[in-house]
């Protein structure tokens, strides 16, 4: 028994198939290559997915543009999740494109004012901080919202976080909205389990994005993370947080949900 997934492992590579092969897979959050969401993208195309992606406002062009660097094309749609009629159109979409059937969302969506980050975590308002936990947090149960009625079949969402469990210097509001954001994948576990769909979040280390840009101090977190985690992290390299994700999208974690997955070099599990 206990050399059977090895086995099947084996077998699905000899008949040169991928963890995500024939699966259909909505990927948001590509903006450049250096994007978490694009190694996610790459990685699950390589082991078989079909994707459709999705981009918002300014930043639509530069992910139609990034998406043109993936192995395969890939149709690039407009969704903004704080709109209800770009949620219902790309419901619509992915119909179209997958012939009715999604199996998986990845959730990779992440903005706050930039009031809410910095040295000073009294200076925002709520008009500002509301911003923040509806494109961070509440958007998760927006694209299960969504992409639900596709997904008659079971699958799952995965999301990317950056763990929350403790206060980190200038994240402030961000770092409020990612703790919602980890509530919200509990509840989402809760709701959609008997639906046969998992739910779970990766936290992943810093990586040098353009996210990462915008969040003041984190330079902090690139000098004190290689040298604090046990396995080490390099802040340039996401092929950790690509294959683990892609797990989690695929069949392999048929019986995990509402989970929080640390891929960080182990940097959550030490103090000091």
């Amino acid at each position: 028994m206990g050399g059977a997934p090895a086995t099947i492992a084996c077998r699905t590579r000899l008949l040169g198939m991928g963890l995500l092969e024939g699966k259909n897979i909505v990927i948001t959050g590509v903006l450049t290559d250096a994007s978490l969401a694009f190694g996610v993208a790459t990685l699950a195309q390589q082991e078989g997915a079909n994707l459709m992606l999705t981009g918002a406002g300014r930043a639509l062009s530069l992910t139609e543009r990034t998406a043109r660097k993936l192995p395969s094309p890939a149709p690039v749609y407009e969704l903004d999740v704080t709109k209800p009629e770009h949620l219902v159109s790309a419901r619509d979409h992915a119909a179209e494109h997958f012939g009715g059937r999604v199996d998986a969302v990845l959730h990779s969506i992440g903005f706050a004012p930039e009031v809410c980050l910095g040295d000073d975590f009294m200076a925002a308002t709520w008009d500002d901080v509301q911003i923040a936990i509806n494109i961070s947090a509440y958007s998760y149960k927006a694209l299960a919202d969504a992409f639900l009625p596709l997904m008659s079949a079971g699958g799952a969402f995965v999301g990317l976080t950056f763990d929350n469990t403790v206060a980190w210097p200038a994240y402030n509001w961000m770092g409020v909205a990612k703790s919602a954001l980890e509530s919200v994948n509990r509840y989402l576990a809760k709701e959609l389990g008997p639906k046969g769909i998992r739910s779970n979040l990766i936290a992943a280390g810093p990586i040098k994005t353009m996210a990462a840009k915008s969040i003041p101090g984190f330079k902090k977190f690139e000098d004190v993370w290689d040298d604090r985690a046990p396995l080490g992290w390099d802040v340039t390299d996401s092929s950790a947080v690509a294959k683990a994700c892609v797990a989690m999208l695929s069949d392999w974690f048929p019986a995990t949900t509402g989970s929080m997955i640390h891929v960080d070099g182990g940097y959550h599990a030490v103090g000091a």
